[in-house]
């Protein structure tokens, strides 16, 4: 018997409109692909910031070897910080931490991982004679521009600066240090301290009108509540412990509810100038981000100061502060 087939004209027909179906849609999908600019969520990314004013000179007289940089570099190793920042750093502490870093990994590739700023230059009195002494910075990934941005002077011999470096593959990121003055000596009507705070917000509000995004970390020595901080903290930070806030930045420990809400945990040892709002010690060291760049969730804590530098009761007379936060990056 022989088989007699049918035509299939019509299924072929509707197989061929399925087809072309199809590839308008996979057409239309690479189009969509090709013209995507992205959107603003998915440049947010999460940074972990870690900062120690480490008393180089005062505690450890520029000593590079007494267990100090390994406490350090181990910490910000154990961390996972991605942005390092340093006050009271001798520069051939910088020089060993810079080395132990890159024997654990880190880039010492173009642009180099680690900045420098001197606050003082070399004397027979300072860091046991061994050379410079200032501020610095070191970033996971390898950097690129920097700039120094020098303070109104507090009639001393230290020279004090503001030090940001933006990421080589993140150019409108800047991570800034700083350590301001504790001298309240009024020159033109007004503090040393708060020149120099004022000095430090018009840079960061110039980043801001440049549509850069930035984090700035460092020893303010000034507790949340000081009204020189008011033109830092947001209005949203307003608590009963740091209230009447002007400014447009969160501090990234001022919303630890466990921990004095507003202000946050304390860093220094030494005895507050006025006594904190909820108790205890003083927070003098702080890490800003503007809150119109938050993206998520924020925090931070601070870390018992080691013991195991040789010689000393403890590594520092401050805590390490260690930050997370997520931005939004332009």
């Amino acid at each position: 018997m022989r088989t007699v087939h049918k035509p299939r004209g019509p299924v072929s027909g509707r197989a061929a409109l399925l087809a072309v179906v199809v590839a308008l849609a996979a057409l239309a999908a690479l189009a969509a692909a090709l013209s995507w600019s992205g959107r603003p969520e998915d440049t947010d990314r999460t940074f972990r910031v870690w900062h120690w004013n480490i008393a180089g000179n005062a505690l450890h007289h520029g000593s590079a070897d007494d267990g100090l940089a390994e406490a350090a570099v181990d910490s910000v190793r154990n961390r996972e910080a991605d942005f390092v920042s340093l006050n009271e750093v001798c520069r051939t502490q910088f020089d060993r931490m810079r080395k132990l870093l890159a024997e654990r990994g880190w880039s010492e590739g173009p642009g180099t991982f680690a900045r420098f700023a001197t606050t003082r230059a070399a004397s027979p009195g300072l860091c046991g004679g061994t050379g410079d002494y200032g501020i610095a910075l070191f970033s996971r990934d390898p950097l690129g521009a920097t700039r120094e941005y020098v303070l109104p002077s507090d009639g001393t011999a230290e020279h004090r600066r503001l030090l940001c470096a933006a990421p080589r593959d993140e150019p409108r990121l800047k991570f800034c240090t700083v350590h301001i003055t504790t001298s309240n000596a009024v020159r033109s009507g007004v503090p040393d301290n708060v020149r120099q705070l004022r000095a430090v917000l018009a840079v960061l509000d110039g980043f801001d009108a440049a549509g850069q995004a930035y984090i700035i970390a460092g020893d303010f020595n000034a507790q949340p509540d000081y009204a020189r901080l008011n033109a830092f903290y947001a209005p949203s930070a307003n608590t009963a412990a740091n209230p009447a806030n002007t400014g447009s930045h969160r501090e990234l420990d001022d919303a630890d509810r466990a921990h004095c809400p507003g202000y946050g945990e304390w860093t220094a040892l030494g005895t507050p100038g006025s006594a904190p709002p909820c108790g205890g010690r003083a927070k003098i060291d702080e890490i800003f981000v503007r809150e119109s760049r938050l993206a998520g969730p924020y925090g931070a804590v601070t870390l018992a100061v080691p013991t195991s530098c040789r010689g000393l009761l403890r590594c520092s007379d401050h805590r390490v502060l260690i930050g997370t936060v997520r931005l939004r990056l332009p």
